[in-house]
């Protein structure tokens, strides 16, 4: 395994390369930065969201956890405080963002191992990991069923949207291209966007639209990166041919449905 040398050296050559330059941008947005989203995405050392989106400085809040996983409101408290919430309040309320994103990925250990105890949710001890994933993967894990029923039924699972009279419908990879594993983390990634809606000190940007909510999926494989397109119920690859679709579903008002 790699020592410590290697971050060091790779500190060297941005002193080299890019710290001039990114000094500049600090200087020119010290007093007025315009991030774009708050961006959730997986600790995994493979998803360099800051590379595949091309951010500069003071593009996005990204916050990065085992599995792209956001308590749902229900589950925080005093003594269960984590950072997520955190972060979607000085993102989305002291700054003014207006866009969520949440990204999974292919190959997602941690959705792996949702996957491997996704029978014992109900049963409170293991790992740290396996602890974090059962308390907050618990709702992936149902809805991850619920796809399984549907499949046979040929129906679309059916997600909240910003708001609780709203929803919008998934179809998860209809061609079959994908693992099991990788579906568990399509579902999850969706799923993810109701617990931020469930946060009470957003429901009212939510409701007015001025915070909206959305869902990429990285394939570390193929270095493509999807976005969750509510019209067509599916992830759409972002390319030259589906970006005016994609951004026009994304900049839509309230492209979701009542419930």
């Amino acid at each position: 395994m790699p020592g410590i040398g290697k971050l060091m050296r790779g500190i060297l050559r941005y002193r080299t390369v890019d710290r001039v330059h990114m000094v500049e941008q600090f200087k020119k947005i010290r007093d007025n930065p315009e991030p774009t989203a708050v961006f959730f995405t997986c600790i995994d050392s493979r998803v360099l969201a800051s590379r595949f989106t091309y951010s500069q400085v003071g593009d996005n809040f990204i916050v990065r956890n085992a599995g792209n996983l956001v308590p749902d409101a229900c589950k925080f408290s005093y003594d269960s405080a984590t950072t997520e919430a955190g972060a979607l309040d000085l993102g989305c309320i002291t700054n003014g963002i207006r866009h969520v994103v949440v990204c999974g990925h292919s190959d997602c250990k941690a959705m792996n191992a949702l996957y491997d105890i996704r029978h014992e949710c109900d049963e409170h001890s293991g790992s740290p990991l396996q602890l974090w994933l059962k308390k907050h993967g618990e709702p992936t894990v149902k809805k991850f069923s619920e796809m399984q029923e549907n499949i046979e039924l040929q129906r679309p699972l059916i997600f909240q949207a910003e708001t609780e009279n709203h929803n919008f419908e998934a179809i998860i990879d209809p061609e079959n291209k994908y693992k099991i594993q990788d579906k568990l983390s399509q579902v999850n990634t969706l799923q993810q966007l109701q617990h931020v809606a469930s946060y009470p000190f957003l429901k009212e940007k939510l409701s007015k639209n001025e915070v909206r909510l959305h869902a990429m999926w990285f394939d570390i494989y193929t270095g493509e990166v999807y976005m969750f397109s509510r019209a067509r119920k599916v992830f759409m690859e972002i390319n030259e041919h589906n970006y005016s679709h994609l951004l026009y579903d994304a900049d839509s008002e309230m492209a979701i449905k009542k419930s």
